[in-house]
């Protein structure tokens, strides 16, 4: 992928996905995964067709959230009865949409979200998402054991578990235990997947029979800067360790095991491509002005969703060695506000307007997780490629609708 003809052909900013590299992370993740098992992607972190097609076509089945994104995950040619359903607050609306569809797959937070899906007119299987009591240690933004919006309390089901069992047309058949998210360490991996097994182990006996547990991910990826995904050889090894003892039936399917990635699967694929708008000097620094910012990128790392961003900004063009690194460099993007701000005091080489930057590992979390209603710039260019062929080439657009 060339990023001067993709700008000379596509025009910037232009989102740039390379399903070679989503090739390669999935056979990279599949081969540290227990055998056998079931891996979900999820959406969330690029629900672009093309990119939901490719894993689909690889074996993934589809986690989605909303509306759009069961949309997204039929559009990417995933069948219906290979779509789960997840999320905290379930409209009906969102719940009649995905029946509507053919999903019958749900994941339910509590005995409010079973008795709504089980309110509707079609069968439906749930997975019972749960909270476990204890949190998993060296994580950084746990998702279970402490206060939260997602899933039942352990302590809750264990007290109450007829509440969770069935209501109306939806039966609960299995397990939801998602521990954390964007973990690097493979002990920290190790220990959530233990503490979710053993959650397993417990609920088996109390709530009978449970066809699939939904170990969750988590799988740590970097984002918008330079590096090389993980690699855990030793992982598949120790969390098969972690089900033999858990969860004995597991290599017969009884129960079958799942896991869910986003951001590992798709991290590495993208890149931002921006051009430099302007370079400017004020009261003793430089600022450089991109023709994208935080609209198009990371919007959501001030919500604590992803990193703090800090991304790495490579110029495309070839620099002579005599060039020096000019200081205190702050890359700006185009937008009226103070907080559309990338990099401070960085180290740049001199730029001018027209030169090409290009930001890596943005392929998960990037234009659908940032904050592209604001003030209302066009979306930039979404490119797909097939190692160096273009297979795909498409725009986003927000419109108004009636509302009846």
């Amino acid at each position: 992928m060339n990023p001067t003809w993709i700008a000379e052909a596509f025009t910037t900013p232009a989102y740039v996905y390379d399903l070679a590299a989503v090739r390669r992370a999935y056979d990279d993740l599949r081969s540290m995964l227990p055998h056998p098992s079931t891996l979900y992607y999820s959406l969330k972190a690029n629900p672009h067709p093309r990119v939901v097609q490719q894993l689909h076509r690889l074996g993934c089945r589809a986690e989605v959230s909303s509306i759009g994104e069961v949309d997204a995950a039929v559009a990417g040619g995933v069948a219906a009865d290979e779509i789960l359903l997840t999320a905290p607050g379930k409209s009906d609306a969102t719940i009649a949409h995905a029946l509507g569809r053919g999903v019958r797959r749900f994941s339910v937070d509590s005995p409010i979200d079973l008795d709504r899906v089980g309110g509707h007119c079609e069968d439906v299987r749930c997975l019972l998402r749960v909270n476990a009591d204890r949190p998993v240690a060296g994580v950084g933004l746990t998702m279970t054991g402490t206060a939260s919006q997602f899933g039942a309390d352990l302590s809750w089901v264990l007290r109450e578990p007829e509440r969770f069992r069935k209501a109306g047309r939806a039966e609960v058949d299995g397990l939801h235990l998602y521990m954390a998210t964007n973990v690097v360490d493979e002990e920290a991996l190790v220990s959530q997947f233990d503490t979710a097994a053993a959650v397993a182990e417990q609920l088996t006996a109390v709530l009978g029979g449970l066809s699939e547990v939904d170990l969750g991910g988590g799988f740590g990826t970097p984002y918008a800067q330079s590096g090389d995904r993980v690699t855990w050889p030793a992982l598949r090894m120790r969390v098969e360790a972690v089900l033999d003892r858990r969860l004995p039936g597991w290599r017969d399917g009884r129960p079958t095991v799942s896991f869910e990635s986003g951001r590992y699967l798709v991290g590495d694929c993208g890149v931002l491509i921006c051009r430099v708008l302007d370079v400017k000097q004020s009261k003793g620094h430089t600022f450089v002005v991109l023709d994208s910012g935080i609209n198009h990128l990371g919007g959501m790392a001030g919500l604590r969703r992803l990193p703090p961003i800090a991304p790495t900004v490579c110029p495309v063009a070839e620099r002579s060695a005599d060039v020096t690194d000019v200081t205190d460099v702050t890359v700006v993007g185009p937008l009226c506000t103070p907080l559309d701000s990338m990099l401070r005091n960085a180290k740049l080489p001199a730029m001018a307007p027209g030169d090409l930057v290009v930001v890596p590992n943005v392929g998960a979390y990037g234009l659908t997780a940032s904050l592209m209603g604001f003030l209302g710039h066009p979306a930039p260019v979404e490119v797909v490629c097939d190692g160096d062929a273009v297979v795909d080439a498409s725009r986003l657009a927000i419109t108004r609708e009636g509302a009846r």
